[in-house]
């Protein structure tokens, strides 16, 4: 990874932006974004994608990443000042204490903090943690009454979202941030993209964002309504399940990019896979096969019109959803490549042997 890469992924792990409230990252993006393509497209989901344009004739080919990152809400403000909240998107409670977020009000921005109990007050206690539970937790801005919280400009519907810094680990090869789901997803687009300039793909190519992956895939039908693609990529992180022991898990640092072949919502279709592994050998990039529980936005956009050819690829990283995220700088390059020799790659007979019609 070359230091403009990096320093991209610093710039966008660390951009605050939660579903429903991505605008600093997607302004970073379209600025990054509109001198590597033809043109910039916009939807009122709040997708950004550019169109490096082909012939008439040539199929339009999809990757998309995904701005949000998760975060929270304030549900309510209690007569003491402290805030109740709701999640925007997965949080496993128990990692939620004890952190350091910014509420985003109309007014300015705050630093804010989740609540947690002191072990002193535990002493002589039962544990509970077991069943903690998000609408338990409390966020603490500082403010001494509902009254003064108002007066500052808080009020529900405000956003709070995780506040840490991105940073390279002893290793070498890993890194520690927030968002890197899915800001991976944003800056490998970005990467591609570069790597793309200069090349005339045998397609349409269109790459960029949704806005609110994170609650309910809710933007990405939007953008295949109005951009019309004929095969769909999701390029985002997953949760990898390598610390304790390798054998038998998958989602492993360092073993290259992830290629999606189930989830929930989307049965990888076989010319689809075949084709994705075919390229991946032919240019002797490191991948390996992934089985997830959660889904993407392709299980979003497979079913519009009569149906979609689509896939998730990307990443596994360790402990995502929470503040901070461990992932591997061989397996973003890893990513970066297959996404732009699958780019060159897919022209209109290839598309249509994939779609099979």
């Amino acid at each position: 990874m070359d230091q403009t890469t990096w320093e991209r992924i610093v710039k966008y792990t660390e951009l605050q932006g939660t579903s429903g409230q991505e605008d600093a990252v997607r302004s970073a993006f379209e600025k990054d974004l509109t001198p590597l393509v033809d043109r910039v497209e916009k939807n009122a989901m709040g997708g950004l994608f550019g169109i490096k344009e082909g012939k008439a004739d040539d199929p339009r080919v999809m990757f998309a990443a995904h701005f949000d990152e998760v975060g929270f809400m304030v549900a309510g403000i209690l007569p003491t000042g402290a805030l109740q909240v709701v999640a925007l998107g997965g949080w496993n409670p128990m990692t939620v204490p004890a952190h350091r977020f910014t509420l985003y009000t109309k007014f300015g921005q705050y630093p804010v903090v989740s609540s947690s109990v002191a072990p002193h007050l535990l002493r002589g206690k039962e544990g509970g943690a077991a069943a903690l539970k998000i609408e338990d937790i409390l966020f603490d801005a500082g403010f001494e009454s509902k009254e003064q919280a108002e007066a500052m400009g808080v009020f529900p519907g405000d956003f709070i979202v995780p506040e840490t810094k991105t940073v390279k680990m002893a290793n070498p090869n890993r890194g520690l941030s927030k968002a890197y789901d899915n800001r991976f997803g944003v800056s490998a687009v970005l990467s591609a993209l570069t790597d793309l300039k200069e090349v005339v793909t045998p397609n349409t190519l269109i790459m960029g964002a949704n806005g609110q992956e994170e609650v309910g895939l809710r933007g990405a039908l939007p953008a295949v309504q109005q951009l019309q693609p004929d095969i769909f990529f999701a390029v985002d992180s997953s949760a990898a399940n390598d610390l304790d022991n390798t054998t038998g898990r998958q989602g492993i640092l360092d073993q290259g990019t992830l290629i999606r072949v189930f989830d929930p919502t989307v049965v990888t279709s076989p010319r689809l896979k075949e084709f994705i592994l075919q390229t991946a050998e032919d240019q002797g990039i490191p991948y390996q096969y992934f089985v997830s529980k959660g889904g993407t936005d392709a299980g979003a956009v497979q079913k519009y019109g009569n149906g979609m050819p689509a896939v998730a690829l990307g990443v596994a990283s360790r402990y995502i959803h929470t503040h901070e995220t461990v992932w591997s700088i061989p397996d973003f390059d890893a990513a970066r490549e297959l996404i732009v020799a699958l780019s060159k790659k897919l022209d209109r007979a290839t598309v249509d042997d994939i779609v099979g019609l």
